[in-house]
């Protein structure tokens, strides 16, 4: 068994399922309206910027394209060693096995700090949110992208799957730690059916993802997303 970083939460569709999670990560938001948004609120151009639940690493080369600087932090070990097998030849990339709540960098030391999915899920996340405001320098701004639960067929069976999230205590939660929200509607494109599947298989238990597969027609699915962030 891989180590684990000490405290961190379990992500059993990229950690039981890499190659599965790699096709979900082509498919998400073709357009790159995440990383727009993101860029409209704090550029990084030039800038140091961790990808915090790095996994293999699946965005750290498009980071790397505009960032002076990019280090990755995931807790499990073989997707950190897939990430930096990624990365072998992108000199500004580094990548770490840490958890959120234990980063292993300096003091005000990053410029942005992103999450895509990873974490920051609400109540229990307030150690990782320390960290940020440990590493994020003055001036720079942490993001957090997360799935919307509330909107849509995705939040619907988001809700069957996890019946334990309450979507009002996660908002409050960060209306109380000080950080602002957007809704973006993303999407999933895929290039067959037979990866649109495997990807709700993954993300869903087994009687939810078969509805879902059911109630989906083609190669696309509607994602609501929000994106949380805090300047500091």
């Amino acid at each position: 068994m891989s180590r684990i970083a000490k405290g961190a939460i379990p992500s059993p569709n990229i950690w039981n399922t890499p190659q599965v999670y790699e096709l979900e990560n082509r498919a998400v938001d073709p357009e790159g309206a995440a990383d727009a948004a993101m860029r409209a609120l704090r550029p990084w151009d030039g800038a140091t910027v961790l990808d915090i639940g790095c996994g293999t690493g699946y965005h750290l080369p498009a980071l790397a394209s505009e960032a002076a600087r990019v280090i990755g932090v995931e807790p499990h070990a073989d997707l950190a060693a897939l990430a930096r097998r990624r990365c072998a030849g992108l000199p500004g990339v580094t990548v770490h096995a840490a958890a959120a709540q234990d980063l292993p960098l300096p003091d005000a030391s990053v410029d942005v700090a992103v999450a895509r999915w990873a974490y920051f899920f609400g109540p229990g996340c307030e150690p990782g949110l320390r960290e940020l405001s440990r590493v994020v320098r003055r001036g720079g701004a942490a993001f957090v992208l997360d799935l919307d639960a509330t909107r849509g067929p995705f939040g619907r069976w988001f809700s069957r799957t996890v019946p334990s999230y309450s979507a009002p205590e996660v908002e409050a939660f960060w209306v109380r730690q000080g950080w602002q929200r957007r809704p973006l509607d993303l999407r999933m494109v895929f290039e067959r059916r037979a990866d649109l599947e495997a990807v709700l298989r993954i993300e869903f238990t087994p009687e939810v993802a078969e509805q879902a597969i059911a109630e989906t027609r083609g190669l696309e699915l509607a994602y609501p997303n929000v994106l949380r962030w805090r300047w500091y």
